[in-house]
């Protein structure tokens, strides 16, 4: 996590972003990407990209049946804090998704590194709300946090 004031790093942003959109926050998800340089947005996704497939390696290791339409309604619950201008994009690539048709989530979000990030994010939301429900899931979030710090010390180990 970062010091108050500080321009938060990759890993912290895709974690604010998720927190942000499972918080149902439009104003923490604008906050997160404008803190978020070109290449930390890409360094996001990247984190983005590993907490989802942790995430479903929890579904499938756990054997959890999670129905499409609970992910196609908790998706369209954090859909308000999408900004405007990606929420059709975002609504596309989920639908798609839920479908399993990856093909068309890559055509939504190919050519815009903003929308992959947004999507990828939203994925992750919505499979921790339907996996551990919104308390349960902010707290998975504080503690994947935690695991970017060195707990001996409470500070960021050196790159």
């Amino acid at each position: 996590m970062q010091e108050a004031g500080q321009k938060p790093s990759a890993e912290d942003g895709a974690l604010a972003l998720v927190r942000g959109y499972a918080e149902h926050d439009p104003t923490a998800v604008a906050e997160t990407l404008a803190a978020l340089d070109p290449s930390g947005r890409a360094i996001a996704y990247g984190v983005l990209g590993g907490l989802l497939q942790f995430t479903l390696s929890i579904v499938e290791i756990g054997d959890r049946d999670i129905r499409i339409c609970r992910l196609l309604r908790l998706a369209d619950s954090i859909a308000p804090a999408v900004p405007p201008s990606y929420g059709p994009a975002v609504a596309e690539a989920v639908r798609a998704w839920a479908r399993d048709d990856q093909a068309a989530v890559r055509q939504v979000t190919g050519t815009d590194p903003a929308c992959a990030l947004h999507v990828s994010a939203v994925f992750v939301a919505a499979l921790g709300l339907a996996l551990w429900g919104r308390a349960s899931f902010l707290n998975v979030l504080t503690e994947y946090e935690q695991v970017l710090t060195d707990p001996p010390t409470g500070q960021r180990p050196a790159p």
